[in-house]
């Protein structure tokens, strides 16, 4: 039966959706062009984050295969006022034209000065998601937060493109990732969000990382403790859509000046429902079919190593890092088959895999 199915989903020749694109350009109170603009593609009904975005240089921004519904569209800038823009998806792009941000007024009766990165950085070279300290620091692993990240699209097999480019090149601090496909994608799901100091998306490398082909690299940048002493910390989350998932860990670390030993242990679980349609027609029937698709994630991520401090501007040391997880997953659901002249339902074929 799964071969059966197999051979249906091979032969389809597209597919229809409720999928459109939303698009706009940023300007300030001036009526100029405003680049890197943090844009937010939030839930109407609870404000979750769907998708992130940035303007770029002639201000335009776009989010692309946006699927039916009501949402929330934030713009945010350092030193301007947020602006909130609603819309509903049904089956026609929507363009919002022009949304202009207004700088905040300055009031120097109580003044309170604070640093704070912006959820998207824009450089010459690359994009920087800054997750730690924003609202995306807990309860996500790396693979749904990189979901959410401006240009990058994750598909129903857990494979990621860049700009619309498959074969991504993963680094994890600076270093290229071994691992591939589904072992990629495990390993991402067992990298909870409390991991993660920031993404950098890269989309045209440099020499510098000798990238296999040209379609990106995605540099996950891990926290490091810098505190002096033995200090920890103990993590958890809990979330839950269709189905909770929960995830928690320990974090320890002893760092005096010339030396820095750390280790740390994540576990989540959780389980993903996506559910998608095919529709084709060849000669003269109709192929209509409606699936779900559960995956049941587990997975254990630890970490351990030693740096010694040579210098201020060197350091030589050891990581050992690694993860163990299981993914099972389950399809199923019904093609139903029809004659197009009489609109005639010939058969109906039920398929299901684990």
């Amino acid at each position: 039966m799964r071969s059966i199915l197999t051979t249906v989903l091979s032969l389809l020749c597209f597919a229809t959706t409720n999928a459109q694109n939303i698009t706009g350009t940023v300007k300030d109170e001036n009526s100029l062009l405003k680049k890197g603009v943090t844009v937010s593609l939030l839930r109407g009904k609870d404000s979750s984050v769907v998708k992130f975005a940035a303007s770029k240089d002639d201000g335009s921004f776009v989010f692309l295969a946006v699927q039916a519904g009501s949402y929330l569209i934030s713009l945010s800038h350092i030193g301007y006022q947020p602006a909130i823009k609603s819309v509903t998806i049904e089956n026609v792009d929507i363009n919002l034209g022009e949304v202009k941000l207004l700088k905040m007024s300055a009031n120097l009766a109580g003044v309170t000065v604070s640093a704070k990165k912006p959820m998207i950085e824009v450089r010459a070279d690359k994009m920087i998601v800054n997750v730690e300290g924003t609202i995306n620091a807990t309860g996500n692993d790396a693979l749904e937060l990189l979901r959410k990240s401006p240009g990058v699209m994750v598909d129903k097999d857990d494979n990621l493109s860049l700009s619309g480019k498959n074969g991504v090149q993963v680094y994890v601090d600076g270093k290229p990732s071994p691992l591939s496909g589904a072992d990629l994608a495990a390993y991402l799901k067992s990298l909870q969000s409390t991991q993660i100091e920031s993404f950098e998306i890269i989309t045209n490398p440099s020499a510098k990382y000798e990238a296999a082909g040209n379609a990106g690299i995605i540099n996950i940048r891990l926290k490091k403790n810098k505190n002096f002493g033995t200090n920890g910390t103990v993590n958890g989350g809990y979330n839950i859509g269709t189905y909770a998932k929960f995830n928690g860990g320990l974090s320890l670390n002893n760092r005096n000046s010339k030396t820095n030993i750390f280790g740390t242990y994540n576990y989540n679980q959780g389980i993903n429902q996506n559910n998608f349609r095919l529709f084709r027609q060849q000669a003269d029937s109709s192929f209509e079919q409606t699936n779900r698709m559960l995956s049941h994630n587990k997975g254990h991520n630890f970490k351990g190593g030693l740096d010694y401090f040579l210098n201020s501007k060197s350091t030589v040391g050891f990581v050992v890092n690694g993860n163990v997880s299981s993914t099972e997953l389950n399809t199923e659901g019904p093609m139903y088959i029809r004659y197009i002249p009489s609109a005639t339902l010939v058969k109906i074929l039920q398929a299901s895999s684990n």
